[in-house]
């Protein structure tokens, strides 16, 4: 007999009905809670918000080039290792995705494809005025790059999952009628929680997840959902059965460890239990960008090289152009099998976001494994980073060593254990008359005659446009703005003395409206 039962008062109340009681107590929790999750009534202390614009370097493209409105615009390195960066709902549809390789990207779309370089200058623009509105709601904005933020709103503390869904259709609303595009946001009580919700309210949509039900939501998810987990890793871990976030956080913090590791390991635990107290803090700009990669069998040959730097070449230009942004010093990283760490780098005399420019140099400052010893770890890093970013400058980048003018070079080599990515920045970049600068001068270009698609321009008699194709002593040119709707096509000479490049910037044309 229980306790309870032999208190004078309550005799006759057994184990039996306490439990039945407790049982009441807990499905009338539940219906609470799923009511208050259905009308939107939950409350939470801390509302985390991420906002991630939608396909946005496409999104900019189209919204300053009206005629590629619904087409399929893949935005990225025209040449023969481009990748693409960006890429419209449109183009999303046949396959495309942003890190794919522009030649893949292209099969998959056909001729319908639009293919245009990246105008970084453009999208930084951009990318201020959206954030310029968020931060007039939510003061302090944690940027993760062009395009997405952490925000931390203190007039939600304490409110309802339904007014934090109006607090952000209100900022898209914002957004939409100021500068002409859609946004994404999620909501959570941490930064995980927020960026897993607004990638699944994409496109142009909200998605707030409430505390009672954040545990369910997130264990439910793929383990490669966690914010952390590559591809290695999560290779690593689905053969070991672990497919889910819910599979992760039910490992002991040892099985963790010898999975992930004691360094990051215990990070990606907690964050798979639900604990994520980050705070939304400002960052400051990057002044280097890299990626690596450690090899599970030693390289031991050029062959095997090359591909490796390739890799971690494009990896980590993906984060520059994300983040908007040219590089004047390529950085190679070679770490040996006796963990000793050879550090070569290029100062290029002006900066450039060009996939192959900067693949050509880190490809040149490779040592012969079979000279040098063999390699456990490639690393590739850019640095010099410049908001000018400067296109088809260095056609003579792939020369024999040596043979480069303008470049300098830099090789040091440190004791096993010593391990940074060395930045041996040469001081400012050269602004470009190429027009992907930020204002000024762009009319100085470089020969009329050397257009290539994409290119802004500007004629005497049509304004402002933009190249559609040249050749055969022709160049054809769209002329609109993000203001005038699509426009009419015209073709020229390609050395007509009228048409001039033109400042990128101008396409935006803000000061219409």
């Amino acid at each position: 007999m229980s306790e309870s039962a032999r208190v004078p008062g309550i005799a006759g109340r057994d184990d039996a009905t306490e439990r039945s009681d407790r049982g009441d107590t807990e499905r009338s929790e539940r219906d609470r809670t799923e009511r208050s999750e259905q009308d939107g009534t939950e409350r939470s202390e801390r509302w985390v918000m991420h906002l991630d614009m939608d396909a946005f370097f496409a999104s900019v493209e189209q919204l300053t080039r009206p005629t590629l409105r619904g087409r399929p615009v893949l935005v990225g390195g025209i040449g023969g290792r481009g990748v693409v960066a960006g890429a419209s709902y449109a183009a999303r549809a046949y396959g495309a995705s942003s890190a794919m390789p522009m030649h893949q990207a292209r099969r998959l779309v056909g001729a319908s494809a639009v293919v245009l370089p990246p105008r970084g200058a453009v999208y930084r623009v951009v990318s201020e005025r959206i954030f310029a509105l968020v931060r007039e709601t939510v003061g302090v904005i944690e940027m993760l790059s062009f395009d997405e933020a952490f925000a931390e709103p203190e007039v939600l503390v304490g409110c309802t999952a339904a007014q934090a869904h109006a607090f952000a259709d209100d900022i898209r609303r914002r957004i939409r009628d100021e500068v002409g595009l859609a946004a994404s946001v999620g909501f959570g009580s941490g930064k995980q929680i927020a960026k897993i919700a607004s990638g699944m309210a994409k496109p142009d949509g909200v998605m707030v997840i409430s505390p009672s039900r954040e545990l369910a939501f997130l264990h439910a998810l793929p383990v490669r959902k966690l914010w952390g987990i590559g591809p290695v890793s999560g290779d690593r871990l689905s053969r070991l059965g672990i497919d889910t976030i819910g599979d992760l956080a039910a490992l002991s913090e040892v099985e963790v460890a010898s999975v992930l590791g004691s360094t990051i390991g215990p990070a990606l635990h907690r964050l798979a239990q639900g604990i994520d107290d980050r705070p939304v803090t400002e960052r400051a700009a990057a002044k280097q960008i890299s990626a690596e990669s450690t090899f599970a069998a030693d390289i031991v040959s050029m062959a095997g090289l090359r591909p490796a730097i390739d890799r971690s070449a494009a990896d980590a230009h993906r984060r520059l152009v994300a983040d908007g942004r040219g590089a004047r010093t390529v950085v190679l990283k070679l770490k040996r099998a006796d963990m000793s760490v050879l550090t070569r780098s290029f100062t290029l005399p002006a900066a450039t976001s060009d996939l192959d420019s900067l693949t050509a140099v880190a490809r040149r400052l490779a040592l012969d494994p079979e000279s040098i010893g063999p390699i456990r770890l490639v690393g590739v890093g850019y640095s010099g980073l410049s908001d000018t970013e400067q296109y088809a400058l260095f056609d003579d980048v792939a020369a024999p060593a040596g043979q480069v003018p303008g470049m300098s070079t830099r090789t040091t080599e440190s004791a096993p254990g010593a391990d940074g990515i060395e930045n041996s920045d040469g001081g400012d970049g050269i602004e470009d008359g190429g027009g992907t600068g930020a204002g000024g001068g762009a009319a100085n270009a470089a020969p009329r005659n050397e257009w290539a698609t994409g290119n802004d321009v500007t004629h005497r008699d049509h304004g402002h446009g933009w190249v559609q194709g040249a050749g055969h002593g022709v160049v054809t040119v769209r002329f609109e703005t993000r203001t005038t709707g699509p426009g009419p096509a015209r073709t020229f000479a390609a050395d007509d003395p009228d048409l001039r490049r033109a400042d990128p910037i101008d396409s935006l044309d803000w000061s219409s409206g």
